[in-house]
């Protein structure tokens, strides 16, 4: 019955090609940003957690000058 329902629909055989390809961009583009990400951002952020929340070095990831 699913079927039968599916091949009454006008221009359904587009819906795969594009969530493929949506699919395939979001990992090519996940890809990307691994090659070209700054290597010392990710150390400061993978050593961020060990931090303590005293610590000066902490590096801050929100603009300080906005009112809170």
């Amino acid at each position: 019955m699913d079927k039968n329902v599916l091949r009454a629909i006008a221009g359904v055989e587009i819906y795969p090609i594009i969530s493929f390809v949506i699919f395939f961009l979001f990992f090519l583009g996940l890809l990307a940003y691994v090659f070209v990400v700054n290597r010392q951002h990710v150390h400061s952020m993978k050593n961020l957690p060990l931090l303590g929340g005293e610590d000066e070095t902490t590096p801050t990831t929100f603009n300080s000058n906005l009112p809170c």
